[in-house]
């Protein structure tokens, strides 16, 4: 029982939810794979490469924004618990058992919502789950853009932070140019270290991201496959933004090859 999202529902809003589905539409039992992007990022950050792709491979695939995130309607005043009341929502609504896919602090609200909708998988890509240690490696990476945000502005993240090197600089800029303000409460809450339920219904979770990240330390991405059992799946050279990147087909078609195995 959760007495507090009884008392004090999330405020509806609109939800943004972008559908590719395969070409051929006898799908057979493949599940519907939702993508919920993270902290600053829209639906936009999946249907750029891997909504489509992830159809083109045969699995029904859905992209959504998290309210006040790219189409989503505004709520100045989200939680993570709003965020995570989107996600179930959208994933009840899809017509069988989903793959939840969460990318950055969009890992976390997946991991958090994974206690409250029995998923067919789960996949954290890049996953921020807040805490001191990523507050700190924020700032020395970024002073000048990591301050505001401890006083309730935004955060201004480098496309170097984001981004490989390999990516083209104005691909570079035009996605960092799309990432929006996030609520301050939202923010606030990952200065401390989130700790998500455990999963009902058990299901297996893949945790991936880059030695490389600049967002996402080694030790935290260790930390987070740790919880679900395993090991990170490693793309080294690739930024935090691996849907994104230069080589943005590599991890969505280790992702999808995971899901094919039996038993995932």
């Amino acid at each position: 029982m959760r007495p507090g999202e009884w008392s004090d529902p999330a405020k509806p809003v609109r939800r943004e939810v972008l559908t590719e589905r395969p070409d051929d539409a006898a799908d057979g039992d493949r599940p519907p794979v939702l993508f919920v992007p993270g902290y600053g990022h829209g639906a936009w950050a999946f249907a750029q490469h891997w909504l489509e792709h992830t159809a083109q491979r045969g699995f029904p695939a859905s992209a959504m924004s998290l309210r006040g995130h790219g189409g989503s309607g505004p709520d100045p005043d989200a939680r993570l618990r709003d965020y995570v009341h989107d996600v179930t929502q959208v994933a009840a609504a899809l017509p069988r058992q989903a793959v939840l896919v969460g990318h950055g602090a969009g890992a976390l609200v997946v991991a958090m919502a994974l206690a409250r909708y029995p998923a067919r998988a789960g996949v954290l890509v890049a996953p921020v789950f807040g805490g001191p240690a990523t507050a700190l490696g924020l700032l020395r990476r970024n002073p000048a853009g990591t301050i505001p945000g401890l006083f309730g502005g935004r955060v201004a993240l480098r496309r170097s932070q984001l981004f490989s090197s390999t990516l083209p600089a104005n691909a570079a800029q035009s996605y960092a140019a799309r990432l929006q303000r996030v609520p301050a409460g939202a923010q606030r809450q990952l200065v401390r270290r989130q700790e998500p339920e455990p999963a009902v219904g058990n299901p297996l979770v893949l945790v991936a991201g880059s030695p490389d990240d600049r967002i996402v330390s080694a030790a935290a991405l260790e930390w987070v496959a740790r919880r679900y059992g395993g090991s990170p799946l490693l793309f080294p050279g690739m930024g935090h933004d691996m849907m994104l990147d230069a080589r943005w087909q590599e991890p969505i078609d280790a992702i999808l090859d995971w899901l094919e195995k039996p038993g995932s």
